[in-house]
């Protein structure tokens, strides 16, 4: 064979950094391509996240915290489970909710160590 008879083929096209995921179609939007990988994907998507939005505005639980960081509070445990341990303790740290009430980490000064209260067991001092 000569090289006139053998032809060769031609370079294939590069792709684009950015590849769709296989079985997805392209979308092209400000000479970028985004990949979609359908429309009633999308609606769902949006119609979810409205959902999601419009739940956690109504939701009661997404309230803030009643004491803040440095505040003095009484405490009062519960009779079963150390009933010694009440009285004036400082919020050290916000720790998230346990269910229906948020949890403070406290500290009395004189003891060595902190304890994890409910908000429910709680109160300003006067």
């Amino acid at each position: 064979m000569n090289k006139r008879s053998v032809k060769s083929k031609p370079a294939k096209a590069s792709r684009s950094p950015a590849k769709a995921s296989r079985g997805s179609v392209l979308r092209k939007t400000d000479s970028r391509r985004v990949p979609v990988k359908s429309e009633a994907s999308a609606v769902l998507a949006v119609a979810v996240a409205t959902v999601a939005h419009q739940l956690a505005a109504r939701s009661p639980s997404l309230r803030a915290h009643k004491f803040r960081v440095g505040q003095t509070v009484l405490y009062t445990s519960s009779p079963i489970s150390r009933p010694g341990a009440s009285g004036t303790y400082k919020v050290v740290k916000l720790l998230p909710s346990d269910g229906d009430d948020y949890q403070y980490r406290i500290k009395n000064p004189g003891e060595a160590f902190e304890r994890v209260a409910k908000e429910s067991q709680l109160e300003l001092e006067h």
